[in-house]
């Protein structure tokens, strides 16, 4: 996703160890238990059968080769984030600090909030290549954020308790994934992670259409208590199973929505200043496209709806939709807009159907149906 722990060995975990699942209670409506629940949740290894008619070649391959392509996105998240780096890094040098300022923070903060908050649901899942593209998100962010702070751009006691989140959600969750840490403490974290997206993800969608909505805190002030009221009656064991299973997934949920809304509030900027379009790089768009690109395979190929979700938003409206209004405004030449969407729609196709023939399925179009009813779970 626009998205973004430490490698370790970096190729793609597809040990039984590594995949486990929680049976808890029974899947409802594709859901999982989050460490919201009020029981102990039963956790059972799950292995498919050694048998040509699940894990053949085919399988083992694609298995192998998704993970590495979604470490390699980690690349072009890497450069998405260096340009606006090394321009900062010279304005700070010659002095120019007024230059940072046209950096907004709260939005930079926001990216972040939403990187930290993926970083713990993928370490929740034990896939190594998406923790590390969110952990590199994170990092950069926090440069980026850094800047700015020299610079004066943003209030210092602001980046010192940002600072302080990023450490403690990397400690946090590399002990997580390797099974270090205590439950009690993971859920704390949670907890925190949940609240703030919930906080955010509305306040920041407020005010993308400011100054034709009055500016207000408000939306971030009614979601933010009623999160914190259901954290704290899930504490006290007053909601229903069914609230806590959904809770479980709130968190990476706003974290995907935070990423999905920005590509709609640049699109909503464009509409109403067409010549905004002319300040976009195509660069840029072009990489978050090729990073979210290389994510979408393994995302399908493991039935992650939430996952398969934002990374395909990512491709199809923070790629190819504003590559089409840059090429509508004569912002891109006609070669580049052509060449891009047919790979694109190439790369779709080569990834459908490499996931059917891996589950030997019958159709190019059953794997989006597996990965929509949930009617399929990976087990690794």
């Amino acid at each position: 996703m626009a998205s973004i722990a430490v490698p370790h060995g970096l190729v793609g975990d597809s040990s039984p160890e590594s995949q486990s699942l929680v049976i808890g209670a029974k899947d409802l409506e594709g859901g999982e238990y989050g460490t919201f629940s009020n029981k102990e949740p039963e956790v059972l290894l799950e292995y498919w059968k050694n048998s040509a008619d699940e894990k053949d070649a085919d399988y083992t391959r694609l298995n192998t080769v998704t993970g590495r392509l979604a470490e390699c996105a980690t690349l072009a998240f890497l450069f998405l984030q260096l340009p606006q780096i090394i321009l900062n890094t010279k304005n700070l040098m010659t002095g120019d600090f007024a230059a940072l300022f046209a950096v907004p923070w709260m939005g930079q903060l926001t990216g972040l909030l939403g990187n930290l908050s993926l970083l713990s649901y993928f370490a929740g899942k034990r896939e190594r290549g998406a923790m590390i593209v969110q952990a590199v998100g994170v990092a950069s962010t926090l440069i980026v954020l850094m800047q700015l702070a020299i610079a004066g751009a943003m209030p210092l006691p602001a980046f010192g308790a940002t600072a302080t989140a990023v450490v403690v959600g990397y400690i946090l969750n590399l002990l997580n994934y390797q099974g270090l840490l205590r439950p009690s403490i993971w859920q704390v974290w949670e907890e925190a992670v949940t609240i703030g997206g919930v906080t955010v993800l509305p306040q920041v969608m407020w005010s993308t259409f400011e100054p034709a909505l009055p500016h207000s805190m408000l939306p971030s002030m009614v979601w933010g208590t009623v999160m914190v009221s259901l954290v704290v009656l899930a504490r006290m064991g007053k909601l229903s199973e069914k609230v806590l299973l959904y809770m479980g997934g709130v968190s990476a949920w706003t974290a995907t929505l935070l990423f999905m809304w920005g590509p709609i509030a640049q699109m909503w900027t464009n509409y109403v200043n067409p010549a905004n379009i002319k300040g976009l790089s195509s660069q840029t768009v072009l990489l978050a496209m090729i990073g979210n690109g290389l994510l979408l395979p393994r995302a399908l190929f493991i039935r992650d709806f939430m996952w398969f979700t934002g990374s395909s938003w990512g491709c199809s409206l923070a790629g190819e939709g504003i590559l089409i209004s840059m090429y509508i405004n004569g912002c891109v030449s006609s070669a580049l807009f052509w060449v891009v969407s047919a790979g694109y729609v190439s790369w779709i196709g080569g990834m459908l159907h490499k996931d059917k023939r891996a589950y030997k399925l019958p159709s190019i179009f059953s794997p989006l149906r597996e990965l929509v009813s949930g009617s399929r779970q990976y087990h690794g």
